[in-house]
C-alpha cells in the first residue's frame, strides 16, 4: 500500500510515522509514504499557495494552479496502478465522515493520494481532480495533516501483516458496525487504591471460554 500526501507542512509526518505500528509496517514493506511539500509546484519567488477569495471574505483558499501540478505529475507516476486500486482524496470539513466500514474499503487499495488543505480551503475546481472528499468529525481543523494521519493509521492496521495478532482487528471496537469494544483487563487482579479494591470480573478468571464469549457480547455497548 503507497500513500502519498501533498502538503505545506512536510515535517509534520515524520515523528508519527517514525513509531510503533506504522515504522513496523515500513519496516516489513507493507506500506510506504511519500511526502510531497505543494510549495514544490509553484513557479513565483515567494512559492505562494494561497490567495484571497473571489468575492470577499475571511482567510485564504489554497490556490488551484500547485494543487493540479502535483497530483497531474503523481498521476504520470502511478500509471501501472489500476485506477480502482487507487484513490485521490481531499481532506474537507464538508467530506463524507470517515468511518471503520470505509477503513476496510480503503485497505483494498493500493494506493492513496491525500491533498492537506489549509487556511480557509481550497479553490472548488480541485473537485474536479479528486475522487472523494473526506472528514474526520464534525468539528473544524487547522489543516488536513492530521486527519490524513488519521486516516493512513486505520487503514494500515487492517494490512495483513501489520498487527501482531489477526484477531485483534475482528474483536476491537467498531470492527460490528454501532458496537464498541467489550471491556478488557490485565494484571494485578485486585487494583488497590485510596483504600478501595478494584477487581478483574470473576467470570474471566474462570477459564470457561463459553462464558466468558457471553459475557464478553453482553458487555458490548452501542455506539450513538
Amino acid at each position: 500500500m503507497k500513500f502519498q500526501i501533498i502538503t505545506i507542512f512536510p515535517d509534520i509526518f515524520a515523528s508519527y510515522f517514525g513509531e510503533s505500528i506504522l515504522k513496523r509496517a515500513q519496516e516489513k514493506k507493507v506500506i510506504d509514504f511519500k511526502i510531497h511539500n505543494l510549495r514544490d509546484w509553484t513557479s513565483d519567488n515567494h512559492r505562494t499557495v494561497d490567495d484571497a477569495p473571489y468575492g470577499g471574505g475571511a482567510g485564504m483558499l489554497m490556490k488551484i494552479e500547485p494543487l493540479y501540478k502535483a497530483l497531474k505529475d503523481i498521476n504520470k507516476k502511478s500509471t501501472k496502478i489500476k485506477p480502482t486500486k487507487r484513490k485521490i482524496i481531499l481532506l474537507s470539513a464538508s467530506g463524507k465522515k470517515w468511518n471503520q466500514k470505509l477503513a476496510q474499503k480503503y485497505s483494498k487499495l493500493e494506493e492513496v493520494v491525500f491533498v492537506c488543505g489549509r487556511y480557509e480551503g481550497v479553490d472548488a475546481r480541485i473537485k474536479k481532480f479528486i475522487d472523494e472528499e473526506i472528514s474526520i468529525g464534525e468539528y473544524v481543523l487547522t489543516g488536513g495533516e492530521l486527519p490524513a494521519m488519521v486516516m493512513i493509521d486505520s487503514i494500515t492496521r487492517l494490512l495483513p501483516g501489520v498487527l501482531g495478532n489477526k484477531n485483534s482487528v475482528i474483536e476491537e471496537s467498531h470492527s460490528e458496525e454501532g458496537l464498541a469494544e467489550y471491556p478488557q483487563y490485565t494484571r494485578p487482579e485486585i487494583f488497590i487504591t485510596d483504600k478501595k479494591k478494584y477487581s478483574v470480573p470473576k467470570i474471566l478468571l474462570s477459564g470457561d471460554h463459553r462464558k466468558i464469549e457471553e459475557w464478553r457480547k453482553k458487555q458490548q455497548k452501542k455506539i450513538k
